[in-house]
C-alpha cells in the first residue's frame, strides 16, 4: 500500500499521473489531501482511480480505517508540510501520517515544490537536514528538486519528476525487507 500525501502546490492537480505510475508498477494506493490541496485536485477522479476515499481529515468514530502504509509519498511537498513535518508538528491528518510514519520504519520520500526565495532559507535547509536524518528522503538538490524562481512554478509542472520519487520509494522499500 503507497499513500501518497499532495499538498496544495502548482503539480498537485497532476498527482493522478503518480497514482497511474504507482499502479502500472504494482501498487494498491490511496491519496491524503492537505486540506489546501483539495482546491488544486479531482477528488472524484482520485477515489474512482484509487477505488478508495481521498482522506484530509480524521476518521469519525465508526468509520472504518484506512490500510496502514507499506511506503509514503509526499508530492508535491510545500515549504510548510516540510517545515511542520520537521518540527514534529501534527495538526492535520496529512501531517498525523507524517508524523508517526518514521517511527513506524515506514519509507518516506518527500519531492518538493518551493521556490527558491523559500528554499534558500535557513529554515527550510535546517528541515530538510532534520527530515534526512531521520531517515526521510528529501528528493531536493542537484540531480533532484531544484528550486524554481519565485513566480515560474507554473512552467515547471509538466516537468515535475513523479517517477523520480516513485523509484526512490520503491528502493527504499527493497532495502527495508532484504
Amino acid at each position: 500500500m503507497l499513500s501518497v500525501v499532495v499538498c496544495g502546490a502548482g503539480p498537485a492537480g497532476e498527482v493522478g499521473r503518480l497514482v497511474g505510475l504507482a499502479q502500472e508498477r504494482g501498487w494498491d494506493v490511496q491519496v491524503i489531501a492537505t486540506p489546501a490541496a483539495l482546491d488544486f485536485i479531482d477528488v472524484a477522479d482520485l477515489e474512482a482511480r484509487t477505488g478508495r476515499p481521498v482522506r484530509s481529515a480524521y476518521r469519525k468514530p465508526g468509520q472504518p480505517r484506512s490500510p496502514r502504509s507499506d511506503a509514503v509519498i509526499v508530492a508535491p511537498a510545500t515549504y510548510n508540510t516540510i517545515n511542520k513535518t520537521a518540527a514534529g508538528i501534527s495538526d492535520t491528518y496529512a501531517l498525523g501520517i507524517l508524523a508517526e510514519a518514521p517511527g513506524l520504519g515506514i519509507p518516506v520520500v518527500m519531492l518538493p515544490f518551493v521556490n527558491s526565495a523559500l528554499a534558500g532559507r535557513r529554515a527550510f535547509l535546517h528541515s530538510v537536514d532534520e527530515l534526512r536524518a531521520e531517515g526521510i528522503r528529501v528528493l531536493f538538490g542537484p540531480g533532484e528538486f531544484e528550486p524554481h524562481p519565485p513566480g515560474t512554478g507554473g512552467e515547471r509542472i509538466d516537468h515535475f519528476p513523479w517517477l523520480s520519487a516513485l523509484l526512490q520509494v520503491e528502493e527504499m522499500t527493497t532495502r527495508a525487507t532484504v
